[in-house]
């Protein structure tokens, strides 16, 4: 399963119905090819459509009348999967010189039509399951999904929603390194550039460089919740903050749940998918509890070093239910507080209006962190780099 796959446990559901859609197309079927075509779907993975279709197409299928029916069912039944009503709506005629008549065949329109039992009332759908079959997001879509809650996404919307956050990038807070560069401003002067300079007027010194100190990324180490309550943001924000901060000189990432895991390693990954991938296998206690103190002593521990000369910005990605000791957690967070630049809380819980830290946790880091920032939607995402610079010139 990877790391906040929303899909975990659908996969032989879906599979399920499908099966019943091909039979009421009249394709022979039974329990046996379902089993197999769940196992052709583990085979060849899920990624590619394309391949999923010519798996189940292998083992489904064993009539040449039935092909064609397969892969137009197929096309329809697994482009939403709450398509059914609003697909045949799409297809038939709804009004003169809106739309023409259906070309499919009638053995797939006949499955795809919505069944009643006798005597069964049809019930209208609630708003919020409302499908809609768009050739292209709209604007209005986009900026639905732009203050949308992580948490409240449906599963199509949440992969979207992960691919669109990629494309926001974290810059970073700067600061004066030791080493020097030439320049227009310094207290030394750059004695072969101004040499180079009087070499050609003569002697007459008409210019004189200077050395000045290099501008430098913070340094950034990152340590992200991975509990049940953060399941929904853990991945997508992984995703972000690979993307986001690609090209940084010193990252460091941890993830903590019950234990600390090291996914630095899985970081240096180029492809997103990739990284999360590695980074699920990595992780032995996604969607457990939360030992935040525990996880911290371990940094303090073996992991010290990834600190740099109190230079280093520290992003805590939590909600702050911590189920560790309070004293505990309070003499860890102050230990992490002394040796970084800044102690950033970043809180999914403050799309609540009104919040408050309640929880023995949350009390702790809202005591301990310098700043406390929301990270629930796109919006906060864009936003988050000009919030880190407001906190580190506070």
């Amino acid at each position: 399963m990877q790391l906040g796959d929303s899909r975990a446990g659908k996969l032989f559901g879906n599979l399920a119905a499908f099966g019943r859609a091909l039979r009421r197309a009249g394709v022979p079927l039974d329990s046996a090819r379902m089993a197999l075509a769940a196992d052709a779907c583990l085979a060849v993975g899920l990624a590619q459509r394309d391949d999923v279709s010519a798996a189940l197409e292998a083992v489904l299928v064993s009539r040449e009348q039935d092909r064609m029916v397969f892969r137009e069912l197929f096309d329809a039944f697994f482009r939403d999967p709450d398509m059914a009503q609003k697909l045949l709506s799409q297809l038939l005629p709804s009004g003169q010189g809106k739309a023409e008549p259906s070309r499919r065949r009638p053995r797939v329109r006949e499955a795809l039509a919505p069944r009643q039992l006798p005597g069964q009332l049809s019930k209208p759908k609630q708003e919020d399951h409302k499908v809609e079959f768009d050739a292209a997001m709209t604007a209005s879509d986009l900026q639905r999904l732009k203050h949308a809650d992580f948490n409240a996404l449906s599963g199509a919307e949440y992969h979207l929603v992960e691919r669109l956050a990629r494309d926001i990038r974290l810059e970073l807070p700067q600061f004066a390194a030791r080493r020097v560069r030439p320049g227009v401003r310094g207290a030394r002067l750059h004695w072969p550039g101004v040499m180079r300079h009087a070499a050609r007027t003569g002697g007459e010194l008409m210019h004189l460089p200077r050395m000045q100190r290099q501008r430098q990324p913070l340094p950034l180490l990152v340590l992200l919740d991975v509990s049940g309550s953060m399941e929904r943001y853990a991945r997508l924000l992984l995703a972000f903050l690979h993307a986001a901060t690609h090209g940084l000189r010193r990252r460091d990432f941890f993830a903590f749940g019950t234990q600390l895991t090291d996914l630095t390693p899985a970081m240096r990954i180029g492809d997103s998918d990739q990284m999360l991938a590695t980074a699920s296998r990595a992780i032995e206690d996604f969607a457990g509890g939360t030992q935040l103190g525990a996880s911290l002593a371990t940094l303090r521990q073996q992991h010290a070093r990834r600190l740099i000369g109190r230079r280093t910005l520290v992003l805590l990605v939590s909600d702050g239910l911590d189920t560790g000791e309070p004293q505990e957690l309070l003499g860890e967070l102050d230990w992490l507080r002394r040796h970084c630049r800044r102690l950033l809380w970043l809180n999914p819980l403050l799309r609540f209006e009104g919040y408050a830290p309640l929880a023995r946790g949350a009390q702790a880091l809202h005591a301990r962190a310098h700043g406390t920032l929301a990270i629930h939607n796109l919006e906060k995402l864009e936003d988050l780099a000009s919030s880190l610079a407001a906190l580190m010139r506070r």
